[in-house]
């Protein structure tokens, strides 16, 4: 029997903006629609009415309305939305220009930094004319090189409301990574901070800027943004200009751009270690729908809320968290390490700020438990009624870690998706039980599925992530990619006209997910397929261990798995050790599955956004050549597993 974590209350449930719109469905259409499964079901056989809904019930601002919702949802790629209708995604995040916070920034070290609606406005008012005087028009590309700052949301902002096309990356990640992905968009602005605070310390990025122009042609004008300095010296960065005084001008009102749905927002990137990233271009109208509908649906945000992610400008939670914007929401930014000045530092922050929804990863989740934190008995955690967590698997032990030393009246709601679709497959519902080590639901108008092998609908049963259905958040299309071949092959070779994720899940008969990793670093050793999240799920319960990897090598012409272990300082990996080890992964996952090398690494390599690359780590096992480095937190960390075997 599964154990049910969280229940909702009968007054929670109808409180609920799920529970409201789903009211408003039955009264629109003469319906008797019940539980979240039964909106469900309807949205996914329905779904050109529920989009219709959707933009009627979030009000969305536009210039020109729709001739039709969607031509066709059966074609995938190519299914087309909202034609003829014209909107800014700008306009819809700023409808609100009062006195209320918008942001609340707290930077590593630094007091908190409050800015109101009325505030952002005006900064985004000055800084979209001081681009239009740069020559900035619509369809350029801005794209910045920064830390998770307001003045990061402002220049986006700015950019957007023109119709130009923004991209970013952290502060954090190498010269090959940025230009990587900025020489294949040729961003004509580039915002940077001078710096940034990590772990105690300023790192200075004006170097690192000056490398990154010196491949970066198409740069005309460069933003730099004081932070760790008030009075940065750029006298050698070339083009460069302060913020400040980039948007020295009295413009107090902003001309929105009118533009088609499609128009693009954003540019995304895939991880891309194990070749050159894959720049993903997002449109408007369907980010902010598709945004929209989980945040104030799934989530149950409201303008009441504050609302935090862990996140850089390098992630796509970035982009999902500013979205709160258009609800009229506090955001909470954080830029700078998670666990200084200590381990408890994130939860203190949430409750110096009165955070109400906190967003992080599984990975800081684990790393809380292991640092010993106790934030139940340590801190006030009254405001927190729901936690987000995205980025890899979220283990069942992680579960009844939130439970019992976190929060027991929390919503613990673990989310999947993706770059690729600038939102989630699956997530999380108001009106719905957790249950321990499971997504909530699929979201609503995702008609998510699991295929076998074959092609072939299963429940209970481990599978690929499909999506058989159009929506309106899926990619425009790739950036130079003009026959839309990288596109087609990234999610439809596998499936026509199905969207193949690459993700192993199982779906309950009741509609929970449980996410077991990337498909294509599924073991299949003798032919039988396993998730890696599942042997993750038992090794890291052991004490002895801080980090695992493990991955499929080929052998002896069959798959072995191979297990790799970061040792706990003191801790050894005896014959005794590895014997304990491959019991418990007999006993609790699978005898088939029980790893036939094990062995102990200086380090584990993540991305930088925190997840483990285990194909990276897979090449280099087999003498092949991982091509792009940069986009990994620790790239050192591929060394160890050179001739390990």
């Amino acid at each position: 029997m599964k154990k049910i974590m969280w229940q909702p209350s009968v007054e929670q449930i109808q409180r609920s903006q799920m529970f409201k719109f789903k009211e408003y469905i039955n009264t629109n259409h003469g319906l008797n629609l019940d539980s979240y499964q039964d909106l469900h079901e309807w949205s996914v056989n329905q779904i050109p009415t529920f989009w219709e809904e959707a933009w009627n019930y979030f009000d969305i601002i536009h210039g020109e309305p729709y001739t039709q919702v969607v031509d066709d949802v059966s074609k995938m790629p190519g299914a087309k939305w909202f034609a003829g209708s014209r909107l800014n995604f700008t306009e819809n995040l700023l409808r609100r220009r009062d006195e209320k916070s918008a942001i609340l920034f707290k930077g590593e070290g630094q007091p908190v930094r409050k800015i109101t609606y009325a505030e952002l406005y005006r900064s985004v008012a000055q800084t979209a004319q001081a681009l239009k005087d740069a020559g900035v028009e619509k369809g350029d590309r801005v794209a910045g090189f920064v830390p998770n700052m307001p003045e990061s949301i402002i220049a986006m902002l700015a950019a957007t409301s023109i119709g130009a096309i923004w991209s970013s990356s952290s502060p954090d990640f190498g010269i090959k990574g940025v230009l990587d992905r900025f020489t294949q968009i040729e961003p004509k602005v580039l915002f940077a901070a001078n710096g940034y605070f990590y772990n105690g310390k300023a790192h200075d990025s004006l170097k690192k800027l000056e490398g990154i122009l010196n491949d970066l042609s198409s740069v005309q004008k460069v933003v730099v943004i004081p932070y760790t300095e008030d009075e940065p010296d750029i006298s050698t960065v070339k083009n460069s200009i302060l913020f400040y005084n980039f948007m020295d001008n009295d413009v107090t009102s902003i001309d929105f751009a009118q533009l088609p749905f499609d128009h693009p927002l954003y540019i995304m990137y895939s991880s891309g270690t194990t070749g050159l990233p894959k720049s993903i271009v997002h449109g408007a109208g369907g980010t902010l729908l598709q945004h929209l509908k989980e945040l104030c649906l799934h989530c149950d945000i409201t303008e009441n809320d504050t609302v935090f992610y862990f996140t850089t400008c390098g992630w796509m939670m970035w982009n999902w968290l500013v979205s709160n914007l258009a609800i009229g929401a506090t955001l909470a930014l954080y830029d700078g390490a998670p666990f200084y000045p200590d381990s408890n530092a994130m939860w203190a922050m949430a409750e110096e700020l009165g955070i109400t929804v906190f967003g992080t990863s599984a990975k800081f989740i684990a790393a809380s438990e292991d640092a010993g934190n106790n934030p139940r008995k340590t801190t006030d955690l009254s405001s927190v009624r729901i936690i987000l967590s995205t980025g890899s698997p979220l283990m069942e032990e992680n579960f009844d870690y939130i439970y019992k030393d976190v929060k027991e009246d929390v919503q613990l709601s673990s989310i999947s998706g993706g770059t690729d679709i600038i939102s989630c497959f699956a997530g999380g519902s108001p009106m719905l039980p957790v249950y321990r080590g499971e997504l909530q639901c699929s979201g609503l108008a995702m008609d998510v599925d699991a295929f076998d092998l074959n092609g072939n609908s299963i429940r209970n049963e481990k599978g690929e992530l499909v999506c058989k259905q159009a929506f309106p958040s899926m990619p425009v299309y790739f950036w130079n990619d003009t026959d839309g071949s990288k596109y087609h092959h990234a999610y439809f070779d596998k499936f026509e006209n199905i969207w193949y994720h690459g993700d192993y899940i199982e779906i309950s008969d009741y509609g929970g997910v449980k996410i077991y990793g990337r498909s294509d670093a599924t073991l299949n050793p003798q032919g039988v397929r396993i998730g890696t999240a599942e042997i993750y799920r038992v090794v890291e319960k052991m004490k002895e261990f801080n980090d695992s990897l493990v991955v499929g090598v080929q052998k002896e012409g069959d798959e072995q798995v191979a297990l790799f272990l970061k040792m706990n300082d003191g801790c050894e990996l005896t014959e005794e050790l590895i014997k304990a080890i491959r019991l418990s992964i007999r006993q609790n996952c699978s005898p088939r599955h029980v790893p036939a090398i094990i062995r102990p690494v200086d380090d584990i390599p993540y991305t930088i956004n925190g997840k483990k690359v285990e194909l990276a780590v897979k090449k280099v096992i087999h003498g092949e050549e991982v091509t792009n480095k940069d986009a990994l937190a620790n790239p050192e960390a591929l060394e160890c597993f050179k001739d390990i075997l």
